[in-house]
């Protein structure tokens, strides 16, 4: 359910009442610096952290402090069209999730003639896909390593909802780590999507990445909170299994299969899991948005309410997220906010991510894995239903703000 417009009087919600017909808040509170960014920051030679059709992300380090961060370099003309709204509307949501730990933090923004720079909070633990394909028992995410990133996902997702925006590119490319080994607690990152919704504006958008799009973008229904809960659930489906459920052959197939909501619940990877995660992911993968849980629903979920007590600890500690949700469980104790490594670089332009990361790990895989032919016919099956998308979604290609970080 989409939640209502704020009361216009009300101090919390002042920044969500400016806002465009498209959804996209204009108010921010933090000064734009003009200065040159290299005289405070050096950035840091060699790979870069991330690149988007508009975008790059490169580390960097604060002059002063010596503080390491991700900076965020970002075009404000995209098809000679002025984004500088699309990049003010990014920096107001980050604003507001500033009192949740579970979403990337914004230190400061810079403003050059051709970009603005966005300095967000860096990490080390990289993104989550990395676990989510690796056939490693010593890199793979346990089930109750998913229950505990879950938990932090629908915590950070719930507090979204709850000030009335929804992500719309919640995938395992834009959920980071603050530490790999052990593993630490996870950032939301990239609101280049992300959009403000109420009951009294209809907002319809196409926009999304093709494996995690809900039924009702693709038919350019309304967009609610519940089309974040669609791609959790196919987020959750591809942690636990490392199989992306509606993957078909091409572009056309993977459309059909969300479409007609063509999803095995038949996977051996599925059947060696407790049920109640089975359930879980059913009652996201519905078709009719009304019909899916809310994240404080999936919060309450038996599955994430039977975490094993033995989970990965850190020797530090950081405060608890504080009660967003309207029933909160019992959360394992968080894990210090070492910080995490965005996305790889694309391999090229028109190329999706999530399926180059996917070639070059499970080819590494291959390479260290047995030569037996029963074996590596066994992996073969399994690789043909995972991340193979060679194009994003075309209308996509339209949209400002697709990016990393």
């Amino acid at each position: 359910m989409i939640p209502d417009c704020p009361c216009p009087g009300h101090p919390r919600r002042r920044a969500l009442l400016q806002r465009s017909v498209s959804g996209l808040l204009s108010e921010i509170r933090i000064s734009i610096n003009s200065e040159c960014f290299t005289d405070h920051y050096t950035v840091i030679p060699g790979k870069e952290l991330g690149r988007g059709k508009f975008a790059v992300v490169r580390k960097c380090v604060e002059k002063c402090t010596g503080q390491e961060y991700a900076a965020k370099f970002m075009r404000k003309r995209r098809k000679g069209q002025d984004c500088r709204m699309e990049i003010i509307h990014e920096i107001a949501v980050l604003e507001l999730a500033t009192a949740s730990p579970k979403v990337v933090g914004l230190h400061e923004v810079y403003e050059m003639a051709s970009e603005m720079v966005l300095v967000l909070e860096f990490a080390a633990g990289g993104e989550i896909f990395n676990q989510c394909v690796s056939h490693r028992e010593d890199e793979a995410f346990t089930e109750e390593d998913v229950k505990r990133l879950m938990k932090q996902i629908l915590e950070g997702v719930a507090f979204l909802h709850q000030n009335n925006i929804v992500h719309l590119d919640l995938k395992p490319q834009n959920i980071l780590l603050t530490s790999s080994s052990p593993l630490g607690d996870i950032k939301i990152v990239d609101f280049g999507l992300s959009r403000r919704v109420c009951n009294h504006h209809e907002l319809r958008e196409i926009m999304g990445t093709p494996e995690y799009v809900a039924p009702e973008v693709l038919n350019y229904e309304p967009i609610s909170t519940a089309t974040d809960m669609w791609s959790i659930g196919v987020l959750a489906y591809v942690m636990l299994t490392g199989i992306s459920p509606f993957l078909g052959e091409d572009k056309q197939e993977t459309f059909l299969n969300i479409s007609q909501l063509n999803v095995s619940y038949n996977e051996e990877e599925l059947q060696q899991l407790d049920r109640t995660a089975l359930s879980f992911i059913q009652t996201l993968l519905c078709k009719q948005p009304q019909d899916r849980a809310t994240a404080e629903q999936c919060l309450r979920h038996p599955w994430l309410q039977s975490s094993n007590s033995q989970e990965i600890q850190t020797e530090e500690e950081i405060l608890p997220l504080e009660d967003q949700v309207a029933s909160s469980t019992t959360s394992s104790p968080e894990c210090p906010s070492t910080t995490s490594t965005p996305e790889e670089t694309e391999k090229g332009p028109m190329t999706e991510e999530l399926i180059v990361m996917a070639a070059y790990t499970l080819g590494q895989c291959r390479q260290s894995s047995t030569s037996e032919k029963e074996a590596l016919a066994i992996e073969q099956k399994a690789i043909s239903k995972r991340f193979k998308f060679e194009e994003p979604f075309s209308a996509l290609q339209e949209i400002p703000g697709e990016f990393i970080y």
